[in-house]
């Protein structure tokens, strides 16, 4: 079986592709996968280093505020599509996937224009504008929430979950000590996405100080670009400070709590291992749909929300407190979130890509 996968710009689309492709790797031993991103965008680096095959193409976003520089973007679309063509006239894909991020848009027209079948995932609660733009393009779509179907009425969906859940429901917990944290201690992990957030840095810059005696500790994920922004405050010793986590999944199943911003995959990941959560949604996406994503946690009961504009010192730590320091509180919210939780979405799609490559 030959496939092409193509997902671009954050953890959120580019981790799910992933974990898809793992799962037909596990159960296609002819299995010939080219991954399609950017050239400037986080997946230029990670996938490859993961012995994938790759094509980089140069590509543009759309711009929302100035809306005179999308001449430039037409013209980026236009070049990658006559590339993209090229690449799978040469490859000759069985499937095609789009899993999200402005690059899967010409992929998956191309794809379309070439009679081959495809297969998109929404991983958000309100599809994003690719998404909206293919679905008529689509062979077949897949959505992490079950509400989203309203979004694709007269096409063909299905509820999928989210990739990512099922690799975390496998993967095998961390061993404390390669962070410098101790086993008898509680873990409250402190994550703002594959990106960090610099709104956020400048605000947990006068937070981290105050986690100074407490009986828990912190891991701090901070994001690479701004890991280097915290050297001139002090750190106690209870918080431990890294840039990136590569073993995000390991550390999440010896997690007590997680802050967190409410990107889907994420939800995806504490939902199947059953994490409780303290959600900051971003306020700067599409459609608020991170607000939406952690009003559902919320209101299932496995997260408490606070939004950004309302994050301080006193709110935080008080929230902290107040979670960590009741075990019963915590197992309810474990318990709740764990009910959310998808763990066969991996195996799901790569079922249903399987069965579309047969149906060429």
């Amino acid at each position: 079986m030959r496939v092409i996968v193509s997902a671009g710009g954050t953890g959120g689309h580019i981790y799910p592709a992933l974990a898809i492709i793992n799962k037909l790797k596990e159960r296609n031993k002819n299995l010939d996968i080219l991954y399609i991103g950017t050239t400037d965008r986080m997946e230029k680096d990670i996938v490859p280093a993961l012995g994938i095959k790759y094509k980089g193409i140069q590509m543009k976003g759309l711009n929302r505020k100035k809306i005179f520089k999308n001449i430039e973007v037409i013209k980026s679309f236009n070049k990658a599509k006559k590339e993209i063509e090229k690449i799978m006239l040469e490859f000759k894909p069985d499937v095609v996937l789009g899993i999200g991020g402005y690059i899967t848009a010409p992929v998956i027209i191309v794809a379309h224009k070439l009679g081959i079948k495809t297969f998109i995932h929404e991983q958000n609660s309100i599809p994003g504008l690719s998404n909206k733009m293919l679905k008529k393009k689509a062979s077949l779509i897949g959505v992490s929430i079950k509400e989203s179907e309203k979004y694709f009425k007269g096409c063909n969906v299905t509820f999928t979950g989210n990739p990512r859940s099922e690799e975390a429901y496998n993967a095998v917990p961390v061993r404390k000590s390669k962070y410098d944290l101790r086993e008898s201690k509680k873990l409250v992990l402190f994550v703002m996405g594959s990106l960090g957030s610099l709104t956020i840095t400048k605000t947990m810059k006068n937070i981290i100080p105050e986690f100074k005696g407490k009986d828990y500790e912190i891991l701090f994920v901070t994001g690479e670009k701004y890991f280097d922004l915290y050297n001139d405050i002090s750190i106690p010793q209870n918080v431990k400070m890294v840039p990136i986590l590569k073993d995000m999944l390991s550390v999440l199943k010896k997690c007590d709590l997680i802050i967190t911003r409410a990107g889907a995959s994420t939800i995806a990941e504490i939902t199947a291992i059953g994490v409780p959560a303290i959600v900051i949604p971003s306020p700067y996406v599409t459609h608020n749909h991170q607000e939406k994503n952690a009003k559902v946690l919320e209101d299932n009961g496995s997260a408490v929300v606070i939004k950004e504009d309302e994050l301080s010192s006193s709110k935080l730590i008080s929230t902290i407190d107040e979670l960590i320091n009741n075990d019963s509180k915590l197992e309810e919210m474990r318990k709740k979130s764990k009910s959310m939780g998808v763990v066969d979405s991996a195996t799901k799609i790569a079922s249903l890509v399987e069965d579309l490559a047969k149906s060429k």
